[in-house]
Parts: structure tokens; C-alpha cells; sequence
């Protein structure tokens, strides 16, 4: 059950400015439009690179892990503190949470996901041959074994913890209800109390012996934990609270390619780097989203990142994000220090998030703020 490597940050927008209102990023220019340009390109549909939100899961696969946690102590009953963040960390490790794959109804993923097959070659870092335990009913193949499932179970291992999480009479590690119920029984083993973080760990480490393993899995399960709560706004002023309500309204609107403004979501333009057009779909890119919110307390801001950057009193990025407060953008950029080269804005909601629209194929959502690379510092308008 070796982990993937996490996607490349995808960047808002690139840097190639297709009209006036269509992107999140300025132009710039001589040879480092061309080298920024080339950055755009390769990380066009890489995905975040340092951290995952709510909505970067599947609803299906989310609501696999939801349902998972909940139902384990019926199986586990002295488990304590099983909660999906736990489980989506260990599944975005294993699989990206199914993504490119087909999730149904009833949960069954296809195609199957297996891992290499376990005989020694080194492939995908094996090197002790496994022998066959399934005759090939989960992994595929009678000459071996190999991790199947969103969360790469051994079919030896899933013969003792699978559990039927979807209710049809069946424990299959290729069903994410089932595969994700299995992990939790795991997880918790004889009762762990998850609420420790040195059982926390105890648990990752049980599920993949490997201190990189653990670290990579609990930096996943504290962003999914930190994205997943509502931001308190009780003691935050009134015109901020007003603006950070006005972009929170709109989480689930999809990505739009230069789509959004000061009236609400709109269609956006023809097309981002990756070819993404958002000409057919209603709704915001990072700019428009901030442009949006803070239009509802009069103040009105320029349409790119970039310029945005010039609004408001600017917080420098060596200043750290400590120095930002609710209600601040914030800027990333792919030259930290040239406002020019910014390609993302946010809106900072405090607890050390944001409010924003990431990229095409997502929607409005909180994000860590440190889920994105390049940090550029901030501006405060209120």
C-alpha cells in the first residue's frame, strides 16, 4: 500500500491573458512571460499541490468516508474518534480518492483499481514476492498479489477487515462504501482512541510502515480537517463579516474561466491554458469571486489578480500569513515579490483559510491557505 505522489499545483489562471476580463492573472512580459508561460502550461491540470479541500473529493467518495465513519463503531465499538478527514487522508495517499474513475450509485468504482503486482521485481518499490491468498477474485490475477481498491487493501488483509458498508450483502474492496468501512475497522483496530494523535499515528503507521507514509497521511488529514469547518465569524466587524458571508454564499458554484463580477456568477470565456473553456459554464474564477464579494459592501475592484493587488493597503509576503485577518485577498504568484507574475487571489476568512475559486472542474470552496505555492502577501481594504 504505497502511496502516490500529490498533483502538481494547478495554477487559477495562467499567465497568458486572453481578453480583459478573462483571467485571474496579468500579463508579463520579455523572458519571463516565456518562462511563465511555460510554467502555466505544464501545471495547467496538475491539481494543488500541498493541500486538499472538501471539494477536491468526489461527493461520492466523500460520502463514502461520511457514512464509513459513522457505521464503524457497530463493528469497533470501543473506537473512538474515527472521522472521514481520517479516511479521505489515507485514501488521497493510496488512490486520489478514485479520481478518473467512475463511482456509481451503489458505490462499485470502475474500472478496478490495482496496484503492481507484489513478486519482486522491484516494480512500485516491491521487492518481496507475495504469493497468491485469492485464486484471483480480488486482485485479478492467481499469479501474485497486488493492492486492489481505493484504499489498496491485500486481498489477505480484506479477507479479515472487509465489511459490507453499502447494505447488499456483499464486502467488496472495490466498492468505495465497503472499502472505506474496511479502512476504518483497520484504523481503529481493537479500539483506538483516533482522538490522540499518538494513536492517530499508531494507526497510520499500522496501515503502511513507513515514516513518510504517516507524515504525507496526517498533513492530508489536517488540511481536510481545517477546510472542513465552518469559519467562526462572531467576533469579526460587520463589513467584513458582510463580505466574507457574500463570497461564502457561494460555495458549489462552479470554476468559470473569466467568469463572475461585482452582479454574481456569469458566463465566463473561451478557454484557459489546459483548454478548459468556461464559455458553457456559469459561475466564477478567483477574481471574479472576490470582485463579487466585495461589491456588497460598495468597493468596487479592478477584474484581474494582479491588479487586485493594488487595492487596499498591501501586506508583504515577508510578513507571513500570520499578519493576515479576516476579510484580506490573498495573492499567490509564480515570482513571489512581482506582483505582475500573480496568478490567484483568495479571500482570508481567518483559522488560516480562504474562501476562493481554485480552478477549472471545482467549485467555490475553503481552501488552507497554505494549499497553494507562491504565497504573495495579501491587501486589506476594510
Amino acid at each position: 500500500m504505497r502511496g502516490r505522489r500529490r498533483w502538481g499545483r494547478w495554477a487559477c489562471v495562467g499567465v497568458v491573458l486572453v481578453s480583459a476580463a478573462a483571467c485571474c492573472a496579468a500579463p508579463v512580459t520579455g523572458a519571463l512571460n516565456a518562462m511563465l508561460t511555460l510554467q502555466a502550461a505544464q501545471q495547467v491540470d496538475a491539481g494543488t499541490a500541498d493541500g486538499g479541500t472538501v471539494a477536491d473529493i468526489p461527493a461520492r467518495m466523500l460520502a463514502a468516508y461520511q457514512r464509513a465513519a459513522r457505521q464503524v463503531v457497530r463493528y469497533v465499538p470501543g473506537c473512538r474518534g474515527m472521522r472521514w478527514p481520517i479516511l479521505a487522508g489515507i485514501a488521497k495517499v493510496e488512490s486520489n480518492h478514485a479520481i478518473g474513475r467512475t463511482v456509481t450509485a451503489a458505490g462499485d468504482i470502475r474500472p478496478k483499481i490495482y496496484g503492481v503486482l507484489l513478486d519482486g521485481s522491484g516494480t512500485g518499490g516491491n521487492t518481496t514476492p507475495v504469493p497468491d491468498t485469492d485464486h484471483g477474485e480480488w486482485d485479478g490475477t492467481a499469479t501474485g498479489e497486488r493492492a486492489v481498491g481505493p484504499f489498496q487493501f491485500l486481498p489477505a488483509t480484506w479477507h479479515s477487515i472487509g465489511r459490507d458498508g453499502n447494505g447488499d450483502g456483499r464486502a467488496d474492496p472495490h466498492n468505495a462504501d465497503d472499502a472505506a468501512l474496511g479502512a476504518a475497522v483497520y484504523l481503529c483496530g481493537s479500539g483506538r482512541d483516533l482522538t490522540r494523535r499518538s494513536m492517530l499515528k499508531e494507526a497510520v503507521f499500522a496501515y503502511n510502515h513507513s515514516a513518510a507514509y504517516v507524515a504525507n497521511v496526517l498533513g492530508w488529514v489536517d488540511q481536510y480537517t481545517a477546510t472542513a469547518k465552518a469559519p467562526d465569524l462572531k467576533d469579526v466587524p460587520a463589513r467584513v463579516r458582510t463580505v466574507i458571508e457574500a463570497a461564502l454564499s457561494q460555495r458549489g458554484v462552479p470554476y468559470s474561466w473569466g467568469g463572475g463580477g461585482a452582479g454574481g456568477p456569469t458566463y465566463g470565456v473561451c478557454c484557459s491554458p489546459g483548454g478548459k473553456s468556461g464559455a458553457r459554464i456559469k459561475g466564477f474564477d478567483c477574481s471574479g469571486l472576490t470582485t463579487y464579494a466585495y461589491a456588497h459592501v460598495g468597493i468596487h475592484l479592478p477584474r484581474t489578480a494582479a491588479a487586485q493587488a493594488g487595492a487596499g493597503r498591501r501586506i508583504p509576503p515577508g510578513a507571513g500569513t500570520g499578519a493576515l485577518k479576516p476579510g484580506d485577498l490573498v495573492f499567490y504568484a509564480y515570482a513571489p515579490g512581482r506582483d505582475a507574475t500573480i496568478y490567484h487571489v483568495g479571500l482570508y476568512v481567518g483559522g488560516g483559510r480562504m474562501v476562493d475559486a481554485a480552478r477549472p472542474g471545482t467549485v467555490v470552496r475553503l481552501d488552507a491557505v497554505e494549499a497553494l505555492s507562491g504565497y504573495a502577501g495579501g491587501a486589506r481594504l476594510l
